[in-house]
């Protein structure tokens, strides 16, 4: 097993990746107490594909990328959850890919210098051997040593209650975090049957609502995964963009620049209700990942739904809340 360290400028010091085979996929591990999203790039021909984000729980291991592997050499991006208090977090080496805030899968040529769109950036990937294997394991890792993926677990609760403005931090007694946890289950409604993987998914969804950047943002508050996607109207131009996977307990952030519209047009999807979140407002829409203008839905796959207008005036950052039976009722303004 090799283990690599990378000094990032500008990015948090004393991160490692380790890797080794896996039993399946490309699939990244995380031995550390953060909640991470991870990104992949690879060659295919004369394109260079980047795919993300993957959510991987501390203590977990998540699938980044399916399917057998064909190449000498993948490459792996990584950092820490927006619900994390301080800067971010980034495990990576130096080969500059196309990513983007949002879920993303981006082609662009082979040596690019630029990203095509506008919304897409260039962050620092690290080239993982993997030397033709089917499948392949990376697990990521932080100065603090954890003997075992519970341990991981156990201090990124600890840690995301830190980040909430609980008086508790990684290093707090077992006894201490507790206690935390039973607040924090009482006071959010959280059930005491809850796991632990639920308890670290409901407390990123509270920190993200207090610290929910500018731009849109969707929360999951429900128990399903759903799809969201939202709608524009700029000037004399309608806007569609999706769709955005939102795993329950989890946020999406889907405009990352400050709003400056009056309203943001959503559509919400999940399996048995296809109608979750759902308006007065046409767009256009399609299968897959999509961006389309205009309401003339002539493509193959395309289709008009209808979406519902989120009131977003004089506000430079909205986030949105869906639970199990549709949008919830804004209960406090979000922070500018």
């Amino acid at each position: 097993m090799n283990r690599l360290a990378f000094a990032l400028a500008g990015l948090w010091v004393g991160a490692f990746l380790c890797a080794g085979p896996a039993a399946a996929d490309f699939r990244v591990c995380n031995q550390t107490s953060y909640i991470l999203y991870a990104a992949v790039g690879y060659e295919a021909g004369v394109q260079m594909l980047t795919r993300g984000w993957t959510r991987v729980r501390p203590g977990d291991c998540g699938t980044a990328l399916q399917g057998r592997l064909n190449q000498p050499a993948y490459f792996l991006y990584a950092r820490s959850s927006r619900a994390h208090t301080g800067p971010t977090r980034a495990w990576g080496g130096r080969i500059r890919l196309c990513a983007k805030e949002t879920n993303f899968a981006i082609d662009v040529p082979v040596g690019a210098a630029r990203c095509a769109s506008d919304d897409a950036f260039l962050v620092p990937f690290a080239s993982v051997a993997t030397g033709h294997t089917a499948s392949w394991t990376t697990t990521l890792t932080e100065t603090a040593h954890f003997a075992t993926a519970a341990d991981a677990k156990s201090v990124g609760i600890a840690r995301l209650l830190g980040d909430l403005g609980y008086k508790v931090d990684p290093a707090a007694s077992p006894q201490a975090v507790a206690q935390a946890v039973t607040d924090f289950r009482l006071r959010k409604h959280v059930s005491v049957r809850a796991t632990s993987d639920d308890v670290i998914d409901a407390l990123e969804t509270e920190a993200l609502k207090s610290s929910a950047p500018a731009g849109y943002t969707v929360c999951n508050d429900g128990q399903a995964e759903i799809w969201a996607a939202i709608g524009l109207r700029l000037n004399q131009d309608s806007t569609a963009r999706g769709w955005w996977d939102v795993p329950p307990g989890a946020c999406a952030r889907i405009l990352t620049m400050p709003l400056d519209v009056v309203a943001v047009y959503l559509h919400a999807t999940k399996i048995g209700n296809p109608k979750l979140v759902s308006g007065s407002t046409m767009f256009c829409t399609a299968q897959g990942s999509f961006e389309l203008s205009g309401t003339k839905c002539s493509g193959r796959g395309h289709s008009l739904l209808g979406f519902v207008e989120t009131n977003t005036k004089g506000l430079s950052g909205y986030v949105a809340h869906i639970g199990n039976a549709g949008l919830l009722p804004q209960t406090r303004p979000p922070k500018p």
